[in-house]
């Protein structure tokens, strides 16, 4: 979800591999830049601007099956660590990994990282959440909360550093013969 720790993550385990990160979220700036807006900065989508884009986004499910399949042609190319909603469903090769963390936590690293109050924070995780869960449902009938089936693995985040994090996954990548 939202704050998780994914796109923090997804660098630190792209640098140690030594391949791109690229995340799902780009893509759709992508098409958001092509309709006239300008997401720019890590935390474009909190705001007023990137909630606008995401109601538009909900009208026209194009836009997420557009860049799912540019999404696609990007994993098969391979040597990529993806943070991407629905890759793990609609892929089925890769290592898979779900960050796990309570929405209070989330919204209170996303208040740190975009330096606003907790407050608001917390109301765009619960915005978020809420258009996420619905679009992705819509989408491909993913249910965000509860189907963890496509994953190698589920690291609950609380209380650990986004190095602590990408330690733990790495272990088990490898330990599973994964470092393809």
């Amino acid at each position: 979800m939202s704050a998780a720790g994914k796109t923090t993550v997804s660098k630190i385990i792209a640098k140690r591999l030594d391949v791109k990160a690229i995340g799902g979220g780009e893509i759709l700036r992508e098409i958001a830049k092509e309709r006239g807006y300008n997401p720019e900065g890590e935390d474009w989508w909190d705001t007023d601007e990137g909630m606008k884009f995401l109601k538009e986004r909900e009208g026209n499910l194009e836009f997420d099956k557009l860049a799912d399949i540019k999404m696609r042609n990007k994993i098969k190319a391979g040597d990529i660590v993806v943070t991407s909603y629905t890759a793990p469903w609609i892929i089925d090769s890769g290592f898979k990994v779900w960050l796990s963390a309570s929405a209070v936590t989330r919204a209170k690293r996303m208040a740190k990282r975009d330096k606003t109050d907790i407050e608001k924070s917390e109301d765009v995780v619960k915005i978020r959440d809420v258009e996420n869960l619905k679009l992705y449902k819509e989408l491909y009938n993913i249910d965000l909360n509860n189907d963890t089936t496509p994953f190698d693995m589920v690291v609950d985040t609380e209380g650990k550093t986004p190095d602590e994090i990408a330690d733990i996954i790495l272990s088990r990548f490898y330990s599973q013969g994964k470092n393809k």
